[in-house]
Formats: C-alpha cells, structure tokens, sequence
C-alpha cells in the first residue's frame, strides 16, 4: 500500500470535503495525443457516469496550458450570459460496494506545460484520496478493421498485476503523451500501474470511436470486478460500425483495403480455439509505437 501524501498539492481545486474511500483504484483518461477516436475519454466518461461518479476536485489549468493552443471557449447560458469555458482536469470518485474497493476516475485534457509539475499534483491528489492502484487509458490509430472485435493491449510493471490480468511488461522506447508520464511517475512513486490502449482504425482517424471505447469499458471493469450496464454503449457501436460500413463501399480503393485488413484479421484466428492471434501484445505493442513516434 503507498502511504498518503500529506502535502497539500498546489494547483488542486477542491470542490467540497474530500471523501474517504476504500482501497480506491485511480482510472485516467486525456483528451489529445492519447485519445485517438475519442475511445479513452468515452470509456473513462462512461464509467463515471454509469459508476454514479462525483466530482470532487479539478486541477487549475492556469500553470499547465498555453491558451493560444488549447483556447478557452465563450458559452451562453438560457439566460443568453457569457462563461468562459477553460481546459479542465477533474477528478470524480464512486464508492463501489460490491467490489469493496471504490473508484477514482480522472477524465481532462492533456497540458502543453509543465508535466513534471502536472504529474505531482495528480499523485498528491491521489495520495490524499487513499489509492493503491492506477490504470491509464489510451487509443492509437492502427490498421485494423472496423468490422472485427476491438483489440485492446494492457501492459504493466507489477508482478501481482501481470499475473492477476495476464498482462506484459511495456519495452516500448520512442516519444510519449501524459499517459506514458503519468504511468511512470505513478510507478516510481510507488504505485501499482497498468495502462490499457484500444485500436482504432487509422483509416478513419477523425470518427469518434465507441466500439473502441467499450473494449476499453469491458477491460476496465474486470479489473475493477465492478461491471455496469454498457447497451447504449453497444447500440452506439452498432452504428458506428453500420455508417463505417457504408462510407467505406462509397470508396473502391478504400473498401479494397478494408478487405484486406479483414482478410489478414481473419487468417489470425486460431479455429480450434476461437482465440484472436491479433490479440499478441508484440503485434499492437509496433502499433502504439509507431502511433507515437509519428505524432499520433
């Protein structure tokens, strides 16, 4: 167990009382470089929503953005009266009472500035709410299909975890996003760390991606042995996967090469034991690198 960090973080916003949880597992999820077809965020949002998450704190954006990149928003409200919507971090907790281990879901935007710092104040945060453990999750562009299940790779530092999970040690060496930061540091301060990454098709980049996002929803609640109801989810994917399907026959060359990748897909599968040979963490484990070293 990591003993609480009794030093008050810096830029932590509360937004109450701080809560007292049981043994909780810290899941984070950021907008940007890690969040290809939106599926990390989604995933992290659909947890805390499905969770019955509460906020409880956001971190100050003020230190760890530059706003002529990631620029403020202007909102009207019914009232027609002006807000300014910054770049927010915030930090939502659930107490899950069947798995007697609660929830701690980080869902924000990766900052332009300052990671180090950044990185701190999340471990002092999650020092101060108790965690023992915490997940990251990610998506990368690959080329997969969109027709076929979602490949999802989980990777880890920890014995206990490897072997609880079945997941590998990352050997990944190459430019990293908050995800890969925050897994670290998290690890070198003492924590048990696993970090989940969902495939998206490369072909298409902008669309967001729920299919992707449940795979990432299914995993995440084995591991937190805390499952919650995922039908609009599914129902989402279904269409997803139904327009995907109707844009790629618009195109020739684009649904020859769809072909091919369900082809190749196909070939993978062992028939005896119905297990996806695509699933070799060696295989997407080239794909989120050259996901990160061409700039995601």
């Amino acid at each position: 167990m990591v003993s609480p960090v009794s030093i008050e973080p810096e830029h932590v916003l509360w937004s109450g009382p701080r809560p007292r949880l049981n043994r909780p597992t810290l899941i984070a999820a950021f907008e940007g470089w890690n969040d290809a077809g939106d599926a990390a965020t989604t995933a992290a949002g659909h947890l805390a929503g499905r969770w019955g998450c509460k906020p409880v704190a956001e971190i100050d954006p003020e230190p760890f953005f530059d706003f002529t990149a990631a620029r403020p928003t202007v909102q009207l409200d019914e009232s027609k009266a002006r807000s300014i919507k910054w770049p927010v971090n915030e930090v939502q907790v659930a107490r899950l009472d069947d798995p007697g281990t609660d929830a701690v879901v980080l869902i924000g935007t990766e900052p332009q500035l300052r990671w180090r710092t950044f990185t701190h104040q999340l471990i002092s945060l999650a020092g101060m709410l108790g965690v023992e453990r915490v997940v990251t999750l990610g998506a990368l562009l690959a080329e997969v299909p969109h027709s076929r299940d979602v490949e999802v790779y989980g990777s880890t530092d920890d014995e206990e975890l490897r072997a609880e999970l079945g997941l590998t040690p990352s050997t990944y060496e190459g430019p990293t996003g908050i995800v890969g930061v925050l897994s670290s540091a998290c690890r070198d301060a003492g924590y048990r760390t696993a970090s989940f990454w969902s495939a998206v098709p490369s072909y298409m980049p902008a669309a967001p991606s729920p299919k992707a996002a449940l795979a990432l929803v299914n995993r995440v609640c084995a591991l937190m042995k805390a499952p919650v109801p995922t039908f609009d989810l599914e129902q989402r994917a279904k269409t997803y996967e139904r327009e995907i399907t109707r844009i790629v026959a618009e195109d020739d060359e684009t649904a020859e090469y769809v072909a091919r990748l369900e082809r190749a897909w196909d070939a993978g599968q062992d028939e005896d034991s119905g297990i996806s040979l695509s699933d070799d963490p060696d295989r997407l484990v080239a794909e989120v690198e050259k996901f990160l070293r061409e700039g995601g």
